[in-house]
């Protein structure tokens, strides 16, 4: 009986060790699989983060790419040439910029403005629309001054020294308008020219290296040709970009032009309507 009993403690004690066994298998098991998910965790985190940084990295490896060929293809282009044509195009925007921001002061609502002027005139307070017109700015308005100042004038006032009048301030507010236009196309003209000078002086390089090296393989010709070419595209560039400016003035000059006419012929008629005007 007690062999019996000490075999089935022996037998328990066995089982229990080999339970005890497979269950601390099992539990290493699995923190060896959840150190696995967290080590591959942090591995995805760091690796998205490495593409994270090194997106930026790139754009902006690849911007100064751009500027940097930009400047490369400046310098290679031979400093003197280039400077003159960047010279061109500073002067020419300069030009540019001060047109359009006259321009752009000188429009006006002139509907509005000749329909408030033609109610002052019609109640006979031209010295009002006199003030009116000094207030507001735009060769509109000063063609207008002129007109009500000759309106108001005691020898002055007849239709025809009116309409005298009005012509030749118009045709002064016109050459106002067209200032510095002359400029802006010289600078148009002279950039390309500035860039075929720089060709003529690379294929003079290019020949001048020929003679030199007494081969006429690429390699020699190619400095004085990348000269040549480089002048060339950025003069047309310079002149591209100042003819774009100079229509967009043309079409604004057009537009207060067309204004001013409209405004003399109100004009005409409104002073034709006052009682001061002499028939």
């Amino acid at each position: 009986m007690k062999k019996l009993f000490a075999i089935i403690a022996m037998v328990a004690v066995c089982s229990f060790g080999a339970t005890t066994s497979v269950m601390a298998q099992e539990d290493t098991v699995a923190t060896e699989q959840v150190d696995s998910a967290a080590v591959d965790s942090v591995a995805a985190d760091t690796v998205a983060a490495e593409e994270t940084v090194e997106t930026p990295a790139i754009v902006e490896e690849e911007n100064e790419g751009i500027f940097k060929t930009l400047k490369t293809k400046y310098i290679e282009g031979d400093a003197g040439f280039m400077s003159l044509v960047a010279i061109a195009l500073v002067l020419g925007l300069a030009f540019c910029i001060e047109r359009v921001v006259y321009l752009t002061l000188a429009q006006i609502n002139t509907r509005k403005f000749m329909k408030e002027l033609a109610d002052l005139v019609a109640a006979g307070k031209v010295a009002d629309a006199i003030e009116k017109c000094k207030g507001t700015r735009g060769p509109v308005s000063q063609v207008s001054r002129k007109a009500m100042e000759c309106l108001d004038s005691a020898d002055r006032n007849d239709i025809a020294t009116i309409e005298r009048t009005i012509n030749m301030e118009a045709e002064v507010q016109g050459s106002y308008l067209e200032e510095n236009c002359s400029w802006i196309t010289l600078f148009i003209a002279m950039a390309p020219s500035l860039g075929f000078l720089g060709t003529v002086i690379g294929m003079v390089m290019a020949f001048d290296d020929i003679q030199r090296a007494g081969d006429i393989s690429p390699t020699v010709v190619a400095g004085g040709m990348k000269v040549a070419l480089i002048t060339t595209i950025f003069g047309i560039i310079v002149a591209l970009i100042l003819q774009l400016f100079y229509n967009y003035i043309l079409s604004k000059v057009e537009t207060l032009t067309s204004n001013m006419e409209e405004a003399a012929q109100e004009l005409l008629v409104m002073c034709v309507k006052s009682d001061k005007c002499k028939k």
